[in-house]
């Protein structure tokens, strides 16, 4: 940051640099990159651990000129064989001799910054005379295809530089915005959460783990006095349980969360969000990694000034220079308060799958729109838009199964499930058995004592029709989150393969 040099940038573990010293690293990495011919339409692949040197390789990728591919080492060597076996083309990937070996079957040549340091500390610390378009891949991200293999969505500077000024502009967003980063790497909302508060000069905090740890993201809350977190909706459950259990203030006191990437149980963040002396702005946001990440957002005060009590909470208004569609199959809008597929239109649509071959690319579409042709992408998502012009999600398009006849979405019953008294969280999975036949298996938390497998039935059955009813009922410990920090209905699933029945494949997973 030119006005604020001195200013720290980053803090992980005990490391730390300023703002003058993070630009230096990140230059020379440029000039580095430069001199081995990696420039403008190059692409660089990142796997390394939360720390100093992941800031650098980013940034230092995006000063070359080139794209940036995150490769989180915290997943499966499985998983990230699958994902750079996507990207034939990465120049190179970088790594530190931690990580080095998740990768080394990838081919793309492996740089690792702590064996260059001598080499890095000789390049240049001017900033590069490099020129990109907002048509340019910024980076790109695995998101899951309900077929397995990872689909690689590009993001264009354009729609990057969008999202990072328009969220520093509409929540005043500063240079004391201080961050922490709780989310796993290869998570789309991660890439916000990285720069974001570099943007607005604010200091970013990381925790150097592969994994979610609760206990350690709320310390570092409370001893950094953070200002702001971007989580998936399952991470802000736990950090409100642990500020609930141990009576402290720490989360209260953030100013902004914004958190999404799956349907949100008010109940599990209401009576906490609503509580005395909490300042805490709570943004609920939607998008996809394919659009940018963020595509609409809604401010959770207006929530609980309505008095809540709505099944659904929604996701907001669009955000800057994006529009929210709702269609039906033909692609022609519905009519006010019907429901159909959510698409998103705008600066924030990206490049479409940089692995164009693979399935999904008929979800980036042409339409006419007012006599002007408009790019949409079909999201799969159902959803409407309340007469206050507030998005509402109302669950995949794709996961929806027959039971019986009747199409349900599993998310629906787990809305019932986690209002239930009693029940902690939920994640409802679907099971086919030998005939062909489907039906739902709930697995559930319970909220201190013990659960009663027919009373929950019981008061499913008051509420809704008897095929939404799940067939099992399985109590668990905990629901397991996947590396993006949302429900794994794949690993759940996979729990039932010693079953009889077979699970359904869920285009949910992953």
């Amino acid at each position: 940051m030119d006005d604020a040099p001195d200013h720290l940038a980053v803090v992980c573990g005990g490391q730390r640099a300023t703002y003058q010293e993070l630009n230096a690293m990140a230059n020379r990495f440029a000039h580095f990159l430069m001199s081995r011919g990696t420039g403008p339409g190059a692409r660089v692949g990142v796997c390394l651990d939360y720390s100093i040197d992941m800031l650098v390789a980013i940034l230092g990728t995006l000063k070359s000129g080139a794209a940036y591919v995150p490769l989180d080492p915290s997943y499966p060597a499985q998983r990230l064989r699958a994902m750079v076996e996507q990207l034939t083309d990465l120049a190179s990937i970088v790594v530190s001799p931690s990580t080095a070996g998740l990768v080394s079957a990838a081919n793309a040549e492996l740089v690792d910054l702590e064996a260059l340091s001598e080499l890095l500390a000789t390049q240049s610390p001017a900033n590069p005379d490099v020129s990109v378009t907002g048509q340019d891949l910024c980076y790109a991200v695995f998101t899951s295809g309900s077929t397995g293999i990872p689909k690689v969505a590009g993001v264009r500077h354009e729609g990057w530089f969008n999202l990072l000024n328009w969220l520093s502009l509409e929540y005043g967003l500063h240079q004391g915005s201080d961050n922490l980063v709780v989310s796993a790497f290869g998570f789309d909302l991660t890439q916000r959460a990285l720069l974001a508060p570099l943007f607005c000069g604010a200091t970013q905090h990381l925790i150097p783990s592969r994994h979610f740890d609760t206990a350690l993201a709320y310390r570092t809350l409370a001893e950094h006095h953070i200002r702001t977190v971007h989580c998936g909706t399952s991470a802000l459950y736990l950090l409100i349980d642990w500020e609930t259990a141990r009576g402290s203030g720490a989360l209260d006191r953030v100013g902004h969360i914004f958190f999404g990437g799956e349907p949100m149980s008010a109940d599990r963040v209401v009576p906490w969000a609503d509580r005395e002396g909490n300042t805490c702005r709570l943004l609920h946001q939607y998008g996809v990694a394919e659009c940018t990440d963020v595509a609409s957002s809604y401010d959770l005060a207006d929530y609980l000034a309505g008095g809540g009590g709505t099944d659904v909470v929604p996701v907001g208004k669009p955000v800057h220079n994006t529009d929210i569609h709702i269609v039906d199959e033909q692609l022609l809008p519905v009519a006010p308060g019907e429901y159909g597929e959510i698409c998103i239109s705008g600066i924030s649509i990206g490049v479409g799958y940089l692995n164009a071959g693979g399935s999904g690319s008929d979800r980036f579409v042409r339409v006419v729109r007012d006599g002007v042709p408009i790019r949409l992408y079909k999201t799969g998502d159902r959803g409407t838009v309340t007469a206050g012009g507030d998005l509402v999600v109302a669950g995949r398009l794709d996961s929806q199964v027959k039971v019986r006849g009747m199409r349900i979405d599993p998310v629906d019953v787990e809305r019932h499930l986690d209002r239930l008294a009693g029940v902690r969280a939920s994640a409802v999975v679907p099971r086919r058995h030998g005939s062909g036949e489907v039906e739902l298996v709930a697995f559930i938390v319970p909220d201190g004592g013990e659960i009663v497998t027919n009373d929950v039935r019981s008061r499913l059955v008051a509420v809704l029709p008897q095929n939404m009813v799940p067939a099992e009922f399985i109590t668990v410990p905990e629901i397991p989150l996947n590396p993006h920090g949302k429900k794994d209905h794949r690993a759940l699933a996979e729990r039932l393969h010693g079953s009889a029945r077979r699970p359904v494949d869920d285009a949910r997973a992953g």
